[in-house]
């Protein structure tokens, strides 16, 4: 065996919590969930985790397990426990999402980087060259994905590096939110910022725009999608350290801390933060509410201290500064991550014969070929979109809705297919959580519900909002993935079918 194949198989239990961590958990859900639902986000997150978080966990811990031999990460176990067609299905819409996504961030993770520097968002006087701002974010996107291509196509360990950077910042800047909230707390002697006069506190929200039922469904299928991407480093469980033993725990150990995590940072923001005083105002956005937050308590554990008010400033503006630097690494960890571990997948689970030329091939335990193919692609869309004109941005706006489904649909798969995964007798399970037919049948209907239930409401929200277009592009997305997939899938039967069957001692494995 190679060594970068023995180097990629020793991944301990800390860095793949981080890894999950990473993948799974965005700082920025809290005080956007405090924004959009205040201390009312707090039921939503805990009813998602429990319907959806922990028992997907729990499913993905018992496939990772069972399949723990297996480098095709989630293809392998849909095609095990279903069929070829279901799986290459479910995971090329997976996979196919994942290039919008990193299209998407290439461009936007320079956002959090200037605030990190300038204390906020000037990316829109940035010029290289003399190049427009859109241009020039164009420009180093496409510098960012090379570089991210070439030092992750050196191996896993120079990625597990980069996501444990990742992970204890984004793990510190959770810290930070914990004890200087209760350092606040205890300041100001037990009094909280947002009071709680009764249990409505929790149910209602001081955002007029989400009093109305369809605005609370909105925030349900936001809190579930905020636990997305646990499947993405289910895939390494081949390259675990005693994945057997590691691999189910870390997967159990995030999930709990995840959603732990989530419910506490979100009282921990109201314990400083007032909606009225500090988030009410028009000024304040989904995009730039986590460096408000953050800046306020800055400023708050000035004033517990009986600073300055300039000085009181002065904190709040370093601790906004501490956010820029920590979502920057975060999503350059989850950045490397996802450049590798869904390519991973797709590539080692399917037949070779699947994908042209040498995409399929694998040199030091590593898809190289296809991560530059892939990189070759996300540049092709970085230029168009960012040299395009408004023709191409509205043109990126349609493939972002089209994604916007695709990405979590293949939950639907990876739930649905369980129940047969448990009924086949020939898959060996050295770990199970659902022990009885029962409660694998529960387990998989209220998960797979609960995902096409957000989804399907995600498809139709715009619709009943006004917006016809933005409903259809989301139909549209699964749609031709599932064709492109399905066409895919029905060449390689083709030519499987045409390809003259060769005696040979030697055996030769169709799966790299």
């Amino acid at each position: 065996m190679q060594k970068g194949v023995n180097d990629a198989k020793k991944l301990a239990l800390i860095p793949l919590i981080l890894m999950i961590f990473t993948s799974v958990f965005g700082f920025t859900n809290i005080p956007r969930s405090f924004y959009l639902m205040g201390y009312g986000a707090i039921p939503w997150y805990l009813l998602s985790g429990i319907t959806f978080f922990i028992p997907y966990a729990f499913m993905m811990a018992e496939y990772g397990s069972a399949f723990k031999e297996e480098k095709g990460g989630i293809y392998s176990w849909m095609e095990k426990s279903v069929n070829p067609k279901y799986a290459f299905i479910g995971t090329f819409m997976w996979y196919a999402s994942y290039i919008i996504w990193m299209v998407n961030v290439s461009s936007s993770i320079w956002i959090p980087l200037s605030n990190a520097i300038f204390g906020k968002d000037t990316t829109s006087t940035w010029s290289l060259f003399g190049l427009k701002a859109t241009q020039t974010l164009g420009l180093l996107g496409v510098i960012w994905v090379i570089t991210v291509t070439y030092i992750a196509s050196h191996g896993l360990k120079s990625i597990s590096k980069v996501t444990s950077v990742g992970g204890t910042a984004v793990a510190l800047l959770n810290i930070v939110l914990l004890f200087g909230g209760i350092f606040v707390l205890v300041a100001n002697k037990g009094k909280i910022a947002q009071p709680v006069a009764s249990a409505s506190a929790f149910i209602s929200s001081p955002n007029p725009a989400y009093q109305t039922t369809l605005a609370m469904l909105a925030f349900l299928v936001f809190a579930i999608f905020a636990y997305g991407g646990l499947e993405v480093v289910s895939g390494l469980v081949d390259q675990t350290e005693k994945p057997e033993k590691n691999f189910p725990r870390g997967l159990l150990i995030s999930a709990i801390l995840i959603s732990i995590g989530y419910s506490l940072g979100i009282f921990m923001v109201g314990t400083f933060t007032n909606w009225k005083e500090v988030l009410g105002s028009q000024n304040v956005n989904m995009a730039n509410v986590a460096y408000v937050v953050m800046n306020n308590l800055g400023y708050q554990i000035g004033h517990a201290l009986g600073l300055p008010e300039a000085t009181s400033l002065a904190i709040g503006a370093w601790f906004a500064r501490y956010v820029g630097l920590s979502m920057f690494l975060a999503l350059t960890g989850a950045f490397f991550t996802l450049t590798y571990a869904p390519l991973k997948q797709i590539i080692e689970g399917t037949p070779a014969k699947l994908w042209p030329g040498k995409i399929a091939k694998i040199e030091d335990g590593i898809p190289k070929t296809a991560m530059w193919v892939q990189c070759s692609i996300a540049v092709v869309i970085i230029i168009l979109v960012s040299f395009g004109g408004e023709a191409a941005a509205r043109f990126f706006a349609k493939l972002i809705l089209m994604t916007n489904v695709a990405m979590t649909l293949p939950y639907v798969f990876l739930s649905g297919a369980f129940y047969s995964f448990k009924k086949n007798k020939q898959i060996k399970k050295p770990f199970e959580i659902f022990k009885s037919n029962a409660s694998s049948l529960i387990a998989t209907v209220i998960v797979t519900a609960t995902v096409a239930f957000a989804n399907f409401f995600t498809i139709i929200q715009p619709a009943i909002e006004g917006d016809l277009s933005s409903t259809i592009w989301m139909i549209v997305g699964p749609v031709f993935f599932s064709l492109v997939a399905l066409l895919m899938y029905n060449r390689y039967e083709h030519v499987k079918e045409k390809s003259p069957v060769k005696v040979s001692t030697k055996i030769k494995p169709e799966h790299k």
